[in-house]
């Protein structure tokens, strides 16, 4: 359930309609309590006050209307500005970053903002009476609405500085950074001291021997992506039925009917309801998400780097950019306990076996595609060896350490064929020579 609520929170998150319609729905609760307000409460005391509006009916009418149709071109304003950022970041950075100005605070905020001002000011427009047999201004709520119209006039000089400062590189991947930091955070929890975690001997053991061949196959019913495993739940199904079930695939895998979720051993335990229920416990979206999928943050940053390595952008500055938030994020992953595949009841008993993102598959994750891409760029062929010694010196874990090497390796050799000036070359054996140093 926790999982399912997370799922459905970064679902509302990323889109445009949420937050506008609280403040929207706000607003008509403001209006009609003011608007209650303002009908038992005389408007002898609110004409002594300086600040307060206390004109007559067609005045009020007159700052209303007025500050409606300013709302309403404002907001036009804004979703035309929104478009034309998101157009940008789409052919800039590529598609999958829509998302992330998509759940932008600032751009739903600016958007609540002008809607809910325009809704608060139409309905109390609709109570002012100027007849001759019975007059009603409702001074307060009037007070209310201009203080609104100031208070949008403020968030809309805020939106036009963040809207030119969202669409700038640095902003961009910064933001992708700190998600991937946060997912690193959640995942993989540090661990305490630098030595490695002294594994329990019943981790060693392997699947029963019939397990492959008497496992029941619970097979997915969706086209989708696989967003999110609740591990938990699967723990109690199994223990409750005397089950092991293995996961063969992680969270972020695309998935078509029929193939294949888990395996649950032995077979003739699992009716139809029981693989109902092992199936309800994989929550699937028609996009990847960070909430168990941590290589999907890295590929952000890895489509923005190979997208300004393309011959169409050239802009090796930013794959710069990219390659040192990567090496940030591998900095933050060194001396992490890397969680277990097998999970135990308390008697000792295996349960469940799960796939999980390894330190060389998230290092190559971060390198492979960059690396292959700037063979023949100098600057970020360097900026990556510079980068991977860096992190070798401060390192001694030693999944991390062979998993660089590698790439080391990889990035060197690709120098060899790519680079043809001989300063070029030199730079990058005597960087490769420095990593090697702080490996030995």
């Amino acid at each position: 359930m926790k999982l399912f609520l997370i799922g459905k929170w970064e679902l509302l998150r990323a889109n445009y309609w949420f937050l506008p319609s609280l403040m929207v729905a706000g607003a008509v609760v403001l209006s009609l309590g003011l608007i209650r307000l303002d009908r038992v409460t005389s408007s002898d005391w609110i004409e002594t006050l300086g600040w307060t509006f206390s004109r007559g009916p067609e005045g009020s009418r007159a700052v209303l209307s007025t500050i409606a149709a300013s709302m309403m071109t404002i907001a036009s304003v804004t979703f035309s500005i929104m478009i034309v950022a998101l157009q940008l970041a789409s052919s800039q950075f590529g598609p999958r970053l829509l998302r992330n100005f998509m759940r932008d605070r600032g751009n739903q905020i600016a958007i609540g903002a002008f809607l809910s001002t325009f809704t608060y000011c139409l309905l109390v427009l609709r109570t002012v009476n100027g007849t001759e047999k019975q007059q009603f201004v409702p001074h307060i709520s009037v007070t209310v609405g201009l203080g609104l119209a100031l208070i949008s006039l403020g968030v809309f000089i805020y939106f036009i500085h963040h809207s030119a400062e969202s669409i700038q590189v640095e902003t961009v991947v910064t933001a992708v950074s700190n998600d991937l930091l946060e997912a690193i955070d959640r995942l993989y929890p540090e661990r305490l001291g630098n030595e490695p975690p002294v594994e329990d001997e019943v981790s060693k053991n392997l699947l029963p021997d019939s397990f492959e061949r008497d496992a029941r196959s619970v097979s997915a019913k969706n086209n989708d992506y696989l967003q999110a495993i609740d591990v938990d739940r699967l723990f109690e199904l199994a223990k409750e039925n005397d089950l092991v079930i293995g996961i063969p695939q992680r969270p972020g895998k695309f998935f078509f009917v029929g193939l294949e979720l888990a395996k649950a051993w032995p077979a003739d335990r699992v009716d139809d309801k029981l693989a109902n229920s092992i199936r309800s416990a994989f929550y699937f979206g028609r996009r990847r998400t960070i909430v168990q999928d941590v290589e999907f943050a890295i590929e952000q940053l890895v489509e923005i780097a190979v997208r300004a390595l393309s011959p169409g952008v050239n802009d090796p500055f930013t794959a710069i950019i990219c390659v040192e938030r990567l090496g940030s994020a591998l900095q933050a992953l060194k001396g992490r306990s890397q969680p277990s595949r097998y999970r135990y009841d308390d008697d000792k008993k295996l349960r469940v076996v799960t796939d999980i993102s390894t330190v060389e598959g998230i290092v190559d994750a971060c390198f492979n595609q960059i690396r292959q891409a700037a063979r023949s760029d100098a600057s970020v062929t360097l900026r990556m060896l510079e980068v991977i010694a860096e992190l070798s010196q401060h390192t001694n874990d030693a999944q991390l350490r062979s998993a660089l090497r590698q790439q080391a390796d990889a990035i060197y050799r690709g120098s060899q064929d790519g680079l043809e000036d001989p300063f070029d070359l030199e730079a990058a054996e005597c960087r490769y020579q420095a990593i090697l140093k702080a490996l030995a």
